[in-house]
């Protein structure tokens, strides 16, 4: 491997706001290489200190995504950052900010944006690609954003030494839809944004309890309808079935045993995870869905949808079960039978701790980050 000691971090913006994986996978990155520096640069900040800038950029993705942003389809918020102007300002400040005579490598929070500078060893870590929206019901192609974009976030694969991805999903998207060549795919995985409980129980009677959480802050696309019409459906077998919600605050009507909690701060979920017997969230829509990685880190049985990362994370008759998206008989199905044998769900729950502890721990996605980019850099 070199012997220069310093790493370029690109991310969009410092945490919070941004993602806690942002934060956790920096930290994964030092400790695996606690001998580099780390130079962390955040583009949003950046742009912020040049109003004309952004007010351009503001400007250009409003021309160019007018209908869909007064139709209601895309936001500017993010619209923002997937234009061809804002690739090139972003691929100019970061040629700027970093000499490659004076690092080991550069590495980029997800794609976005193209951080690589010519000569410098480059590699992107992401739990989406665009063209990957096209598998989920509700995407059409018309959602798309414009093609000229979609040809600058090409370049951002092409241009690195290896993409890291959190999911298979992704890797195999990497290959089919944007011509990656395999072997400059990985798989790395992502821990969770919360430490997990160091034990946890899978005795039979915490799962007798029959409690069901859902958590998310996105009702519709989370699937909180399907899991409400489900529930309904539980109770008429279950009538002692609890279901719990947090992260919003649907309307539940005068559906029984239902407790909506609402957003709790995220040092508060260790509690729902521990009181809970099942989660269940049957996501509609779900680029990587981090809650799924603390629910099996706290021993818990799943029932989810076939969509996105989740089948990485939900080993259908292992851990728990997946059903369609959107279709609140086979959810209630498929949770009946978790609630019907406290023992399997134990057995569930157990699986999916050691899932957990295997492959979704941060020491373990920045073991497998530092062997490819220390072979690759060898």
């Amino acid at each position: 491997m070199t012997s220069l000691r310093k790493i370029a971090f690109f991310s969009l913006t410092a945490s919070p706001p941004a993602p806690p994986a942002n934060e956790m996978t920096l930290r994964a990155l030092r400790a695996a290489f606690p001998s580099h520096e780390i130079d962390v640069f955040h583009v949003v900040p950046a742009l912020k200190k040049s109003p004309l800038t952004l007010g351009f950029m503001l400007a250009a993705a409003s021309a160019r995504y007018a209908p869909a942003l007064l139709g209601g389809r895309k936001k500017l918020k993010y619209a923002l950052f997937r234009t061809p102007e804002m690739f090139s300002w972003i691929k100019r400040w970061a040629a700027a900010k970093v000499d490659p005579d004076d690092y080991a490598f550069s590495f980029q929070m997800q794609s976005l944006f193209d951080a690589s500078v010519p000569g410098l060893p480059h590699f992107v870590y992401t739990d989406h690609t665009h063209l990957e929206n096209l598998r989920f019901e509700t995407f059409r192609e018309a959602d798309l954003y414009s093609p000229r974009w979609i040809d600058r976030e090409r370049s951002v694969y092409r241009n690195a030494r290896m993409v890291f991805t959190r999911s298979s999903n992704v890797s195999e998207s990497l290959v089919s839809q944007y011509d990656c060549p395999p072997d400059r795919v990985r798989c790395v995985y992502a821990g969770s944004s919360a430490a997990g409980p160091e034990d946890v129980s899978t005795s039979p009677e915490r799962y007798a309890r029959k409690a069901i959480l859902f958590a998310g802050i996105d009702w519709e696309r989370k699937g909180g309808p399907s899991l409400l019409a489900a529930f309904a459906k539980v109770l008429e077998r279950h009538p002692d079935a609890s279901l719990t919600i947090v992260g919003c605050t649907p309307d539940t009507g005068s559906l029984p045993r239902c407790t909506v909690a609402g957003r709790v701060p995220l040092s508060e979920m260790p509690r729902y995870f521990a009181e809970a017997s099942v989660f269940c969230l049957p996501t509609r829509v779900e680029p990587f869905g981090i809650v799924f990685v603390e629910a099996m880190w706290h021993g818990l049985p799943i029932v989810a949808t076939r969509v996105g990362a989740v089948p990485d994370m939900v080993e259908d008759g292992k851990n728990g079960f997946l059903v369609p998206p959107g279709d609140a008989q086979a959810l209630a199905g498929r949770l009946n039978e978790i609630l019907d044998a406290p023992d399997r769900a134990a057995a569930f729950g157990a699986t999916s701790r050691r899932l957990a502890e295997t492959r979704y721990d941060w020491t373990m996605v920045a073991a497998r980050m530092r062997e490819t980019i220390t072979t690759s850099l060898a």
